[in-house]
C-alpha cells in the first residue's frame, strides 16, 4: 500500500514541477508592433510617406536590446527625408510603449505593397534573440492621379458629369408644374362668375 502512495506522491510532485516551470517561462515579453503609413501630397507635386511605429510590450517581463528594422523601402523607389528606417532602445518594460517614425519621398509612381518590419529583442533567460513582426500596411498608390479636393473643382466635376440630367429633370418638373397649376386668367374668370 505504501508503494502506490509513493508513486502517486512522486507523480504529483512531477506534475507540480512541470506546471510551475510552465508558469516560470510564461513570464516573458510579448511584443505587439503596429506599423502605419500615410501619404502626403506636396504642392510641388511630390509625395511623401510618413511611416510610424508603436511597439507595445504586452508581456509580463522586460525586453532588452530592442531593435526595429524596416527594410521595406527600396532606395530606387524611396528616399529617406527625415529619420531612420531602423532604431534601437536599451529596454522596454512590461506594459510599456515605444514609438518611432520617419519620412520618405517617393520617386516612382505606382502601387506599393510593404512588408512587415522586424523587431528583435533579448530575454535574459534565453540566449537567442527573439523576433516580432509588425502589422502589414495597406497597399499605397504612390503619386496616383487623385480627384481634386477643392469644393469649386468638385462642383465643376459634378456639374460636368450630371449637368445634362439635372437640366432635363428640371424641364420636366417645370412642365408638370405649369400644366397642373391653373393660370391667373382662369381664376379671374371663375371668380367673376361666382359674383353674378
Amino acid at each position: 500500500m505504501a508503494i502506490p502512495l509513493a508513486k502517486l506522491l512522486i507523480s504529483a510532485v512531477a506534475v507540480f514541477m512541470l506546471f510551475s516551470a510552465s508558469f516560470a517561462t510564461s513570464e516573458m515579453p510579448f511584443m505587439v508592433v503596429h506599423k502605419k503609413a500615410t501619404l502626403n501630397r506636396l504642392k510641388s507635386g511630390a509625395e511623401r510617406v510618413l511611416v510610424s511605429f508603436d511597439i507595445y510590450n504586452q508581456g509580463s517581463a522586460t525586453a532588452y536590446d530592442v531593435t526595429l528594422v524596416d527594410n521595406t523601402w527600396i532606395k530606387k523607389t524611396f528616399e529617406v527625408v527625415n529619420g531612420n528606417t531602423s532604431r534601437s532602445w536599451e529596454r522596454l518594460d512590461a506594459g510599456g510603449i515605444l514609438s518611432h517614425s520617419f519620412e520618405l519621398e517617393a520617386k516612382v509612381k505606382g502601387p506599393f505593397y510593404g512588408a512587415p518590419a522586424v523587431v528583435t529583442f533579448r530575454i535574459p533567460t534565453k540566449t537567442a534573440l527573439q523576433q516580432a513582426y509588425s502589422t502589414p500596411i495597406l497597399p499605397l498608390d504612390i503619386l496616383a492621379d487623385k480627384p481634386p479636393t477643392d469644393p469649386l473643382a468638385l462642383a465643376k466635376r459634378i456639374l460636368a458629369k450630371y449637368g445634362s440630367l439635372v437640366s432635363v429633370i428640371s424641364m420636366v418638373v417645370l412642365f408638370i408644374y405649369l400644366v397642373a397649376t391653373p393660370s391667373k386668367s382662369n381664376l379671374a374668370k371663375a371668380g367673376s362668375k361666382k359674383k353674378r
